[in-house]
């Protein structure tokens, strides 16, 4: 990690505003410090250092950066204090930090997507998403760590190390986007940013304890988001609540004519539904097929909980079946391979990243082989070569055309659903966050952790997962999921449930977690 473990440096922008403690800023929600910055409380420069000397305190631990400069933040935050100082009219998360997930572009950082083969790049351009995050005035921290290409489950497919859960530094922060997750988790940043390809942010918001949002596939932009599966990556937030998780989505959510999977519809109200928080005559389905054999039974327990205390909150549940989401991995695994071994050819050693064997006496053919083999790991590897076969002359229709079909029973079963009720819930993830190292060896074991995530990302819907208590010490997930634009619904549902559970427990779920140990 560059830059993180620099010394800090006291004092804010040079301003008039009391200086706060550090440790008391980290703990700030997103919206709260957006408040407090407006006002003039406390200066930009003031919160990026409190940040980055958290993240130079723990992140030794947790491992959820893999680039931070220092100044280059500082800089960022400096910009907003003298646009604030000047009048100009800034957004409710102007001078908030946050984290960045390193499958988005960024001009003046590496981009590397957790992979060897992308080791140091640096891109030429920023991302539709990265740009609005500049344009919102938000202060990139840094590029948090990934499963290599957004392949996982648990962070530890990244070439750069695992990461690890705040909650137990010897268990997975989930993936792909286990270093973002880990990162609010930690109080390393307020906000982060992450990609849904078949569970990537709703699944490691759950066993962190945070709040992830998968967006309706179009809502948010790929431009610039280092494809693995195309027809369902889905940029989304993750937030300590729902209602920053809301501000975020706003903030880089909306049409782009630079992805042409853009939707064209406005984003919906999803901050004014986060601020409603009332669920009082909503129809609530749970999903039949997300039960039984394979639930962790505090797993079970937490989410019937919340389906009761859904009812108590005035919300009328039924039980509803999706009969084809049984057969969602399966497709799931046969259409993102697929896309993956297409959209993947192109880190061939030809234009840009890792170069091997390159001595003069090598075909390009050679050199290519080269590269892909030392620069790709195991996992990704698995996922060419099973795309590649199912895509393959004679096995086509065989398997990725079945696949496809069964995408389309799956987008049926949804709609059905939809016609029922209102929302549908579910366990996030069958098991709360597993020992690193436990799955490493048995792939199967670990696509399960996406067992009821993927469903959502196959039709493109809405789906969210909030924090709904613990099972053994570590946190559960509620996953609450709507129709395509149905976002809004998902956020009212989750800050309905946040807000009962938050007077239950007396605080966050976060608040519960066990104090990470500050690093020697």
């Amino acid at each position: 990690m560059e830059g993180a473990g620099q010394a800090a440096r006291p004092g804010g922008a040079g301003g008039s505003s009391p200086q706060k403690d550090s440790s008391e800023l980290v703990r700030k929600g997103a919206a709260e410090l957006g408040e407090l910055l407006a006002a003039g409380e406390v200066s930009a420069v003031e919160v990026a250092e409190a940040h980055l000397d958290r993240i130079a305190a723990v992140d030794g631990q947790v491992n959820a950066f893999l680039h931070v400069d220092r100044e280059t933040t500082l800089a960022q935050a400096r910009q907003v204090d003298e646009r604030r100082a000047a009048g100009a009219e800034l957004g409710p998360l102007a001078g908030v930090p946050i984290a960045h997930k390193d499958v988005f572009t960024t001009a003046d950082m590496p981009t590397t997507a957790g992979s060897k083969i992308l080791e140091g790049w640096r891109p030429p351009y920023d991302a539709t998403v990265t740009a609005r995050l500049r344009q919102a005035g938000l202060v990139i921290l840094g590029k948090t760590n990934m499963d290599e290409f957004a392949m996982g489950s648990s962070t530890e497919n990244s070439a750069y190390g695992v990461s690890r859960n705040p909650w137990d530094l010897e268990r997975v922060p989930g993936g792909s986007s286990g270093g973002s997750s880990a990162a609010v988790a930690a109080y390393e940043a307020p906000l982060s940013t992450g990609t849904d390809t078949g569970g990537s942010i709703r699944q490691p918001a759950a066993v962190t304890g945070i709040v992830g949002m998968k967006p309706t596939y179009g809502g948010s932009s790929r431009y610039g988001v280092i494809a693995f599966a195309s027809s369902l990556d889905t940029p989304g937030p993750f937030a300590r609540n729902v209602l920053d998780a809301a501000l975020l989505h706003e903030a880089f959510s909306g049409h782009d004519p630079m992805d042409s999977t853009s939707v064209s519809e406005a984003v919906p109200p999803v901050v004014e539904a986060a601020r409603r928080a009332d669920v009082n005559g909503l129809r609530v389905g749970v999903v039949k097929e997300f039960a039984g054999d394979g639930y962790q039974h505090g797993v079970s327990a937490r989410f019937n909980e919340a389906v009761e205390l859904l009812e108590s909150l005035g919300a009328k549940v039924v039980e509803v079946s999706c009969p084809h989401f049984a057969y969602a991995l399966p497709a799931y695994y046969l259409i993102a391979p697929s896309e993956c071994s297409s959209n993947l050819a192109r880190f061939d050693a030809m234009r840009y990243g890792l170069r091997v064997g390159d001595d003069g006496t090598r075909s390009a053919e050679e050199v290519m082989a080269l590269t892909r083999a030392e620069g790709f790991g195991p996992e990704v590897k698995r996922r060419i070569m099973l795309g590649t076969y199912a895509l393959s002359s004679g096995y086509y229709d065989a398997y990725y055309g079945k696949a496809q079909q069964v995408r389309t029973l799956i987008k049926r079963d949804f709609e059905a659903a939809f016609e029922q009720v209102d929302v549908l819930v579910s366990p996030t993830t069958p098991t709360t966050a597993f020992p690193v190292g436990e799955r490493a060896d048995d792939p199967i074991a670990m696509y399960l952790a996406d067992l009821c995530t993927i469903p959502a990302n196959l039709t493109g819907n809405a789906a969210i997962s909030v924090p709904c208590g613990l099972a053994d010490g570590l946190p559960v997930g509620l996953q609450i999921m709507a129709p395509v634009l149905g976002d809004d619904r998902v956020y009212r549902v989750g800050a309905a449930v946040e807000r009962a559970l938050e007077d239950r427990w007396g605080g966050p779920l976060l608040a519960q977690a066990p104090e990470l140990v500050e690093a020697k």
